[in-house]
């Protein structure tokens, strides 16, 4: 059986939980849109089954997949509804809805549903995706208070630089929106991971009920450079295979497709069963961190479909059947994004055809 799989550690998942409730204070929606990051929204989820205080997903194909393996705390839908009639669904299993367009309104106006909604109202306060405009969020709240459809209306927004924590937009999003919700008596959501980790300390008080963490549950940092409070972060994920053929080169030898690599001086090169349709990134450099029986060597060449060439010249005891970490606790994740000019969201999410294998404690 071909030795590549992806290590999921669900006890890791919940300590980066807790520390998202820790830091905010706040109550947490797990992000589990994208199949949790790549980690398996359901497994994930049924972890967090008895801790989490719902969670979010990005439409209601990945709720009901929920839904259908038994859990059944609130789950938000982070994109609202695509069709009016995703509506008698949405209140049949319980589901909360954003609603970010005058046109989800509208339908929710007119729909008639077998119990009342809870709506996460959205404001565009930078971001610029989808939202309401500031100077018809006030009317859109109202209009939402008076339908007979909705139970609860939630008031939320989404900051679009809050990993640069130096950059003043966040600041920005965050006195637009306190001013365009100012009288609304409502709860708040406003935190993302970065905000979690970055603002959280920063935030006004009573100016976050809700926050939404999602790649710090996988134990990504967000921030390009260190962040105390990600440091606290335990990964989740481990992406591991093996060295299945050794070869030894003299200097001037060109290693794998289009000679991008080229030996310096005698190498000794391991060919890895892990390549780009397992959705390891195919532009990462030669450079690359990888970890080899547990200590670090480099990506050399070019990655292949099905296999990459790692330097084994100073490991002489590594070879066939060696256990190699393409990323997790020893090569970070953020560090074979960079060397592929990508972020770790990517690489979780473009994870396949690779095996889950699930630990925990208990």
């Amino acid at each position: 059986m071909r030795p590549a799989r992806a290590l999921i550690d669900l006890d890791a998942l919940r300590h980066n939980y807790r520390l998202a409730r820790e830091v905010s204070g706040a109550r947490a929606l797990a992000v589990v849109k994208a199949d949790a990051y790549g980690h398996g929204a359901v497994r994930c989820a049924q972890a967090l089954a008895e801790l989490a205080d719902g969670f979010a997903v990005a439409c209601i194909e990945e709720a009901l997949e929920l839904r259908a393996a038994g859990i059944r705390a609130p789950i938000l839908l982070l994109e609202g509804f695509f069709e009016a009639d995703e509506l008698a669904l949405i209140a049949e299993h319980e589901l909360w809805c954003v609603v970010h367009s005058a046109w989800q309104l509208e339908a929710i106006e007119h729909a008639r549903l077998a119990r009342p909604l809870q709506v996460w109202l959205k404001l565009d306060s930078g971001m610029h995706r989808v939202g309401f405009h500031p100077a018809d969020y006030r009317a859109a709240h109202q209009r939402l208070l008076a339908c007979t459809q909705v139970a609860k209306v939630v008031l939320m927004s989404h900051f679009a630089r809050a990993d640069e924590p130096d950059c003043p937009r966040t600041a920005e999003q965050l006195a637009l929106f306190m001013a365009a919700r100012e009288g609304l008596a409502a709860e708040i959501s406003l935190c993302n991971s970065p905000a979690v980790l970055g603002w959280s300390q920063l935030l006004p008080p009573h100016s976050t009920d809700w926050v939404r963490p999602g790649i710090m549950l996988y134990g990504a940092s967000p921030f390009a450079q260190p962040q105390a409070l990600a440091e606290r972060l335990r990964p989740v994920m481990t992406l591991e295979s093996k060295i299945i053929s050794v070869r030894e080169l003299p200097a001037g030898e060109p290693v794998g497709y289009g000679a991008r690599f080229v030996s310096e001086w005698p190498t000794r090169v391991g060919v890895v069963a892990m390549g780009y349709a397992d959705g390891y990134p195919r532009h990462a450099t030669s450079g690359t961190p990888v970890a080899v029986d547990g200590r670090l060597t480099r990506l050399i060449g070019r990655v292949s479909m099905d296999m990459l060439t790692v330097d084994l010249t100073d490991l002489p005891q590594a070879g066939l059947g060696s256990r190699v970490e393409l990323w997790g606790a020893q090569v970070p994740a953020s560090a074979v994004a960079s060397a592929a000019d990508t972020i770790p969201y990517q690489l979780f999410c473009n994870l396949k055809r690779v095996p889950r294998s699930y630990t925990q404690t208990r």
